[in-house]
């Protein structure tokens, strides 16, 4: 079974070189590398054997190695392929995309504007109605500037009490929902016109006895935040 999402596409940089591998790319590399045979490989990434060909061509004359041995069969056919070294080190490296792609499948997505820059400091704000965020500075950035800003459930920590630590976010808020959701409860809070998801495991919920309408304190780190400019 493909472990990739359709429309998904990895960018592998390779010796200064650059290629996009999409899902069915790298779903024929996976079943070249547990099948052992372009052919089983190219009727279960569900393409023809010729496609499958040229898609091996494509990123081999691209990146300017070769991904795929093969060794022909005897007089009674068959023979055999196997991904290279190199075919190896692509297929590890999308694999490594696909688990954190499955680890921090759930985000918060806040639209906000930077509001300040400090160089010197490493930091940039950015603001969504009235809450301000603390992210690393970005030379592609400038105050006034819209951008996404993406941060993973599990990345966010609740609180009963503020607490001096590494993190540079910290916010009061009242729960507005919980739910149960894969054995992990999933908690919004509101911060002030902003709402944030948080999941965290039962026991750890019923350690802050968590119930709707309480106040809590969350928070996160500044380099937990991924942006996009919009």
């Amino acid at each position: 079974m493909s472990e990739v999402k359709a429309g998904v596409e990895y960018k592998i940089d390779l010796d200064g070189k650059t290629f996009l591998l999409d899902g069915k790319k790298y779903d024929l590399l996976n079943f070249i590398n547990t099948s052992g045979s372009i052919t089983k490989a190219a009727k279960l990434t569900k393409i023809a054997y010729r496609t499958a060909l040229n898609y091996i061509d494509k990123i081999e004359d691209d990146l300017d190695i070769a991904i795929v041995d093969t060794v022909k069969g005897g007089k009674g056919g068959g023979g055999s392929a196997s991904l290279t070294e190199e075919g190896l080190m692509i297929l590890k490296e999308c694999k490594k995309i696909n688990a954190i792609m499955e680890l921090h499948r759930e985000l918060n997505e806040i639209e906000a504007n930077v509001v300040a820059v400090d160089k010197s400091k490493g930091i940039m704000t950015i603001q969504m109605n009235k809450v301000n965020i603390t992210i690393p500075s970005n030379d592609k950035y400038s105050v006034g500037d819209r951008i996404l800003a993406l941060i993973s459930y599990d990345n966010i920590f609740i609180m009963l009490e503020p607490q001096k630590a590494s993190i540079r976010n910290m916010f009061k808020g009242a729960i507005k929902e919980m739910t149960l959701e894969n054995n992990m409860i999933r908690v919004k809070i509101d911060i002030g016109d902003v709402n944030l998801f948080s999941d965290i495991t039962l026991p750890a919920s019923e350690d802050l006895n968590l119930k709707l309408g309480k106040e809590v304190y969350v928070g996160f780190k500044a380099l937990g935040i991924a942006t996009l400019k919009l």
